[in-house]
């Protein structure tokens, strides 16, 4: 069994939030804007800064990037 600290998923859940913003052609704003979150908060998903997010926008941004939840957990990054 391997442990991972909990701030793991959330890097993990930042670098495909971003892998596929980029993927999408979307600048950090860009998505910012269409959430109606703050570009910071955007931000400190996709940087190695702890940030906690809920299920319900997870699936907001996943819409936007025409992508599945799932693919956020995807640890082959």
């Amino acid at each position: 069994m391997v442990v991972r600290k909990k701030s793991d998923i959330y890097n993990i859940i930042g670098k495909n939030i971003k892998k596929y913003r980029v993927k999408k052609g979307l600048k950090q704003r860009e998505l910012a804007e269409k959430l109606y979150l703050s570009d910071s908060f955007i931000a400190k998903l996709e940087s190695v800064t702890h940030q906690t997010i809920s299920i319900d926008t997870l699936e907001e941004i996943a819409d936007v990037l025409d992508c599945d939840i799932r693919d956020f957990f995807d640890k082959n990054i």
